[in-house]
């Protein structure tokens, strides 16, 4: 029971709430921010995005954590989700200062992953850890195209996905020193198509 209470404290949290940073935001304060309304519009759907992620993030690891029965690795996913929170008061932030919103369909994305959360952890630990591993490699690639993608002068958001990039691929690392197993490559392909999906609708809605 309490760790459902937990699971649908953490929903409402991150769907309704205002996230807090544990940490500060990432900035380059030698390089001020200077954009074009067509910039800005480019930059807040790519922070969309990265946003929509967040949320996903969230609903992973609190559906892993609820799904196993082991106690050290129910710690290790909260403690992820607690870092990602990061991530989602970041990127919050920054779409507020865009003059920009989170994606309408944030409900969706979150049940989805949250399904996808649960699923993997039935499978058992070390597909769920497996899970996690390919998710941040796949994150951490996408992030690694929006500093190609972002406006040139948006240093305020290049600051933040650059962090968001480090932290995840060390997300990444952690699974796999924790007994990952390597998820089979038809997986691998269907987890990159359903993501495609999700960062095209989540830049415009």
């Amino acid at each position: 029971m309490d760790a459902l209470l937990t699971a649908a404290d953490s929903a409402l949290r991150t769907l309704f709430a205002q996230p807090h940073a544990a940490n500060p935001c990432p900035t380059l304060a030698e390089h001020a921010t200077q954009l074009t309304d067509t910039e800005k519009r480019k930059a807040a759907g790519l922070m969309r995005v990265n946003h929509v992620g967040e949320v996903c993030a969230q609903a992973l690891y609190t559906a892993q954590a609820l799904a196993t029965p082991n106690k050290a690795l129910r710690a290790h996913f909260t403690q992820a989700c607690a870092e990602e929170t990061d991530h989602l008061a970041w990127t919050a932030q920054r779409l507020k200062e865009l003059d920009s919103r989170p994606s309408l369909l944030n409900p969706l994305w979150y049940a989805g992953a949250f399904g996808l959360g649960l699923l993997a952890g039935r499978m058992g630990d070390a597909i769920s850890l497996g899970f996690v591993v390919e998710t941040e490699k796949q994150v951490g690639a996408h992030l690694q195209s929006h500093l190609e993608l972002l406006p040139e002068g948006d240093h305020a958001s290049r600051a933040i996905v650059a962090q968001m990039h480090d932290d995840e691929l060390r997300h990444a690392q952690d699974a796999q020193a924790a007994g990952a197993v390597e998820l089979p490559q038809p997986v691998k392909e269907l987890m990159r198509a359903a993501a495609k999906v999700m960062t095209t609708v989540a830049e415009r809605i």
